[in-house]
């Protein structure tokens, strides 16, 4: 039976307990929680840091105390610390931190310019959410920080939003700054410069990635984050799944917890043929190799 990397994005850097009550903020929330979806078959965690009053943080005493928290707990997920929170103005001297302070199994790594987001409201007569989200400003900044990740044996989860970072990672990719295989997170339905949630999006962006790369897709959003679920299994992919992406269970339910995502995608899987891989499992699949925090 194929097996299926779950990840599980617990936090992330925008929407807070407005939009979820259950959208878990602090330490201790994102560790209970982080060990409620592994135990419920996702066997890599996501993880954003918030700051005492919820809002994102790059403060490495904080992913500290969150991956402590995980591994007290008997957790031995797969941890992928965030190097993102661009979107909410951190710089990315400090979001890059965890990645050689830490050295956690996987982190995460935008190889972009950056993305124009927003949408238009007609019922509003105005543009919503308007802004750019600058990410890097050439392709040697790009080639430095992913030599800091190589240097630090933390492998990179390229995030990729539109289907002009594919060209990014084949240059990076010709320079030999990738451990391999290359692990891939393919971002879809945000609102602006991303790729819309489509089958035909999704198989362009596969067909585009260099041969032996592992992939993933976060599909944003209610209407999106598990209709593109059979499509990703189909082709061979893993799937991501958590409040960070959408906070709903199911139309108009918003979900109790993370967990109950995990449990929802797992159980699609299985109808589908397909099994969640295991901790172990992720690891050979992504030929991982121990890193400080394991």
């Amino acid at each position: 039976m194929s097996k299926t990397i779950v990840t599980c994005a617990l936090t992330g850097a925008q929407q807070g307990k407005e939009a979820n009550p259950a959208l878990p903020e602090q330490p201790a929330e994102i560790i209970e929680q982080g060990i409620d979806a592994w135990r419920a078959g996702a066997s890599i965690l996501h993880i954003h840091a918030r700051d005492a009053s919820g809002k994102a943080s790059s403060d490495v005493e904080v992913f500290r105390e969150i991956v402590d928290g995980l591994r007290e707990g008997g957790c031995d997920a797969v941890l992928n610390l965030t190097t993102g929170g661009a979107v909410a103005g951190l710089p990315l001297e400090e979001r890059i931190k965890v990645v050689s302070e830490l050295k956690p199994d996987v982190a995460s790594f935008s190889v972009g310019g950056g993305s124009l987001l927003g949408r238009y409201d007609a019922k509003l007569d105005s543009w919503q959410g308007d802004r750019f989200v600058p990410l890097f400003s050439s392709h040697a900044e790009l080639e430095r920080v992913a030599g800091i990740f190589r240097d630090n044996g933390v492998r990179p989860e390229l995030e990729v939003y539109h289907s002009g970072m594919l060209n990014n990672i084949a240059a990076l990719h010709e320079r030999g700054v990738f451990e391999e295989p290359l692990l891939v997170n393919i971002v879809m339905g945000i609102p602006g410069e991303t790729s819309r949630a489509t089958v035909k999006n999704l198989l362009y962006m596969v067909e585009g990635l260099p041969s032996g790369s592992q992939w993933l897709v976060s599909a944003i959003g209610a209407r999106n984050h598990f209709r593109m679920l059979g499509a990703v299994v189909a082709m061979g992919g893993h799937v991501r799944v958590g409040l960070e992406d959408n906070v709903y269970l199911s139309r108009g339910q918003l979900a109790a917890c993370n967990a109950e995502l995990v449990e929802k995608a797992v159980r699609v899987l299985r109808d589908l043929g397909s099994e969640p891989a295991s901790t172990s499992e992720t690891r050979e699949i992504l030929k991982l190799r121990a890193g400080e925090n394991q």
